[in-house]
């Protein structure tokens, strides 16, 4: 029996050999699937990550470039030469780096190979913030209130578009993203003064001025849903997680589900993501980011890639969530319906990163001890090792610390015990202030939102 259109266009996506384009725990993360799936790995490293240790347990390990990330993991032309001279059939660009650089995904399969994540069309629409807004209005996804328009020049138009939308406003960069290129103003007479330098900052850090503008929301909450998407039509959200705990933009603890929101609230919103994944074509796995306050959602961007803190997401859905995007990268049919989701417990994922954990400074160095928690309900995604020498070189990101527990209370229980189980010597970490984060009431409250963090920090340091 011949093969329908669907199988014969699955069965030309199918590889055996993966190209790792990333480097630390996400490599290591990438590698521990591929193999799970029987798959050969290809791993990629600059000279400052030579010794890196899952170097040792790929089937071929390529150093491409000089310490400097510009000359090594982003450097599009080497890693497509690796893939070339090792055979690797597809390329996983992890997160960070290329992973949702369109021009690199389109590069990798006009080489005739696979790009394990969605289309450049997908990553390019969801890139835009302006075009992004306008899909997800489309499909029905709520959406922080403002035009989906660029900005115009014309000074009387912007301060008209303000006023209609209401102080506080907050002018966005376009092609945004990483808490870069976006500037409040609490009141007209600062809108053009900001709107000048939010241009100018996004014309130097993302090669386009073009800016857009919503509503400041005050006191939201960070809620992501995750989706997973296959090349059929097919598409399923996987619960949702809270990303409240950050600093400056960056996050710093997830957990899910989201404390405190009713099934009731998230479900529409859940399955609006999903048509939206049907009406751009996605592929892969994808994160809706939502800004929720006073029980409302609005969809402020999406990450089309696998994000840091997916763990999260697998502990409590049972979901393998880099191995579905591999296999809907191969184009298989995605293997689970939304009645097959059935989210149970409550996981909690820290960030351990190398810096003091007061002032934030990046702490590079060899790591002359190191002991990590084990034990039921405790996960480590890390690649470092006693005798490891953490480079300067990148994000000063080292292991993720996960936890799942059958409430949410017992899971920050948990990792609490996870944490001063954790010794890491030699290097500055910022697991003190993890510790102490874990130990804060509001937070053991789930009464937190974006800005939380923040006044916490400078509540510590007046007391200091």
């Amino acid at each position: 029996m011949s093969e329908t259109p669907e199988q014969s266009a699955a069965s030309g996506r199918r590889f055996d050999s993966v190209l790792i384009a990333n480097r630390g725990e996400i490599a290591a993360r990438i590698q521990r699937a591929c193999r799970e799936l029987g798959l050969t790995t290809v791993a990629i490293c600059s000279e400052a990550d030579r010794e890196a240790p899952y170097g040792s347990t790929v089937d071929s390990f390529l150093c491409i470039g000089p310490s400097s990330a510009a000359k090594s993991y982003l450097n599009q032309d080497a890693i497509l030469l690796a893939a070339r001279l090792t055979g690797a059939g597809a390329i996983h660009p992890g997160y960070g780096f290329l992973s949702e650089n369109a021009a690199f995904a389109d590069a990798v399969e006009k080489a005739g190979l696979v790009f394990i994540g969605p289309t450049a069309s997908s990553i390019a629409t969801m890139g835009d913030k302006i075009a992004a807004k306008r899909a997800m209005m489309a499909a029905g996804v709520p959406c922080v209130p403002g035009p989906d328009t660029a900005l115009p020049d014309d000074p009387t138009s912007v301060e008209r578009i303000a006023l209609e939308i209401g102080y506080p406003v907050i002018i966005k960069a376009s092609g945004g993203g990483g808490g870069r290129g976006m500037r409040v103003v609490p009141e007209a007479g600062q809108l053009q003064e900001a709107i000048a330098l939010t241009r100018e900052e996004a014309r130097k850090a993302f090669g386009s001025p073009s800016l857009y503008m919503e509503k400041f929301l005050q006191q939201p909450r960070h809620i992501e849903i995750q989706v997973l998407c296959d090349d059929h039509g097919n598409a399923v959200w996987l619960g949702h997680r809270d990303c409240s705990m950050q600093r400056r933009h960056q996050k710093v603890v997830e957990e899910a589900p989201a404390p405190g929101i009713a099934s009731d609230i998230i479900q529409p919103v859940g399955m609006a993501c999903v048509e939206a994944c049907r009406q751009i074509g996605y592929r892969g796995v994808g994160t809706f980011e939502f800004l929720y306050e006073n029980g409302a959602f609005y969809f402020i961007e999406m990450n089309t890639r696998l994000q840091v803190e997916h763990p999260v997401t697998e502990l409590t859905s049972g979901v393998d969530i880099v191995q579905a995007q591999i296999k809907a990268a191969q184009g298989e049919v995605l293997d689970l319906a939304q009645g097959d989701v059935a989210c149970q417990g409550h996981s909690f994922e820290c960030r351990i990163n190398a810096e003091d954990p007061d002032t934030f400074l990046p702490s590079a160095g060899v790591i002359t001890h190191l002991a990590l928690p084990e034990g039921s309900g405790i996960r480590v995604d890390t690649h470092i090792h006693a005798g490891y020498k953490v480079s300067p070189y990148y994000d000063s990101l080292i292991a993720k610390l996960i936890v799942h527990a059958p409430t949410r209370a017992q899971a920050m229980a948990r990792m609490c015990d996870a944490l001063a189980g954790t010794e890491i010597e030699g290097i500055a970490t910022n697991i003190p202030f993890l510790r102490a984060l874990f130990e804060d009431h509001a937070f053991a409250r789930g009464e937190t939102d974006i800005h939380y963090l923040e006044q916490w920090l400078k509540l510590r340091r007046a007391a200091a």
